[in-house]
């Protein structure tokens, strides 16, 4: 069987691969070829030390299907249909189980560089797609201020290179990026360049036009140029695109690998993949876009690990979504929108295993999985490990709880 298109309307903009074609950038951008970059002046970067790639399930996933609570009785009371037995369960542990597509994961899982951390979320629920998005990347909840929690991030030191922040996707940076702070977009790293032709003449060109110019403009354009430049050796890097399942997370993830192996001083870079809307037609093993999204985030993600080479030990992943799924089934095979979900911390100095404050499920038609650990709290012990960085200013008012799946935190 096949699963139908998204039923929800505000979430038709939302492609195949997550990527928005109808959100608003706020503020003045500058346009470079297919990429976009942030006004701000710029300069160029060291290579990171650390990198986070932020890997966004557009549509909302359902996090009781990823990381089954198997032993907790009501996930089968609610789920007749759709229920994965746990005996097809992966890297169990008493209380969780893995998909049976994340396969792909296993060896990673088993090297002790994955974690899960359910019962995780918003602090109040949120069912609307774009509205909870926006709160999930500004993380400032209560603030007027538009800038994103990345954007704080790599805010906190002086530069004010847009090579520090770069979302892989068409030239509209999600919310967790925008802010002061320059940044860039585009749908593949060599879609950042001079359009063809006389290039040397046009940039000289463009130098005469704008170097003198201190509007705003004048400013965008200087750091696009600075953008082009620099991002040389990231274009320089291989394309081993062949080397991932041919699906779009994996064409994806495979340009991510070439900004890291670039090694211009990038160190957050944010990446979609899109159609978790699973209000029908998520399916069973047999059949549904659970499987077939599974696998294709479990394939991507690891060849995208093994694709990185001697960078391996500083890149850290972070894999969440808007909200999570009701416990209880449909009669479409699929969930209605809910809240508590799971999150998924991959790669360099991550603890593996299952994190939970478990609160047990309940079985009625608008039953939620609870909310026992702030999605925020999880993010500020990656920063504060890979990062060093102030937890108060990447997460104002943030009641600080560590979850413990980071060394060093």
């Amino acid at each position: 069987m096949t699963s139908p298109t998204p039923c929800c309307p505000e979430y038709a903009a939302v492609t195949r691969r997550g990527l928005f074609r109808g959100v608003a950038l706020a503020g003045v951008t500058t346009v470079v070829g297919s990429a976009v970059v942030t006004t701000s002046p710029a300069q160029a970067l060291a290579p990171a030390r650390s990198v986070l790639v932020v890997l966004s399930l557009r549509g909302a996933a359902d996090g009781l299907s990823l990381v089954v609570p198997y032993t907790d009785p009501v996930y089968y009371a609610a789920r007749p249909k759709i229920a994965i037995p746990a005996d097809r369960l992966l890297a169990r542990n008493g209380t969780f189980g893995l998909h049976p597509r994340l396969s792909a994961l296993v060896p990673l899982w088993t090297a002790g560089k994955v974690a899960a951390i359910h019962a995780t979320g918003l602090p109040v629920a949120n069912r609307s797609h774009f509205a909870a998005m926006e709160a999930v990347e500004d993380a400032n909840p209560g603030s007027t201020t538009r800038q994103g929690w990345l954007n704080r991030l790599i805010g906190t030191d002086a530069s004010r290179s847009p090579l520090e922040g770069f979302h892989l996707g068409r030239s509209v940076v999600p919310t967790s990026l925008y802010g002061p702070q320059p940044v860039m977009a585009a749908d593949r790293p060599d879609g950042l360049s001079i359009p063809a032709g006389d290039q040397r003449g046009r940039t000289r060109s463009l130098h005469t036009l704008w170097d003198s110019d201190r509007s705003p403009l004048g400013r965008g354009m200087r750091s696009a140029f600075e953008a082009v430049n620099g991002f040389g050796p990231v274009q320089a890097a291989a394309d081993r695109t062949s080397s991932y399942a041919a699906t779009d997370l994996g064409k994806a993830l495979a340009q991510v690998a070439r900004v890291v192996r670039g090694d211009v001083g990038t160190e957050v870079i944010t990446v979609d993949q899109g159609e978790w809307d699973h209000h029908n037609g998520l399916g069973t093993l047999e059949w549904g876009s659970m499987r077939d999204n599974a696998q294709e985030l479990a394939t991507a993600v690891a060849a995208f690990f093994g694709d990185l080479g001697p960078h391996t030990g500083k890149v850290t992943m972070v894999v969440l979504s808007e909200f999570g799924r009701r416990v209880q089934e449909n009669a479409n095979f699929g969930l209605d929108h809910g809240h508590g979900n799971v999150m998924l911390a991959i790669g360099a100095g991550v603890k593996g295993g299952y994190y939970a404050s478990w609160p047990g499920l309940t079985n009625t038609s608008d039953a939620d999985l609870g909310v026992t650990t702030d999605y925020r709290n999880v993010l500020a012990d990656v920063v504060q490990s890979r990062f060093g960085a102030s937890i108060p200013r990447v997460f104002p008012g943030l009641k600080r709880k560590r979850v413990g799946f980071m060394q060093g935190v």
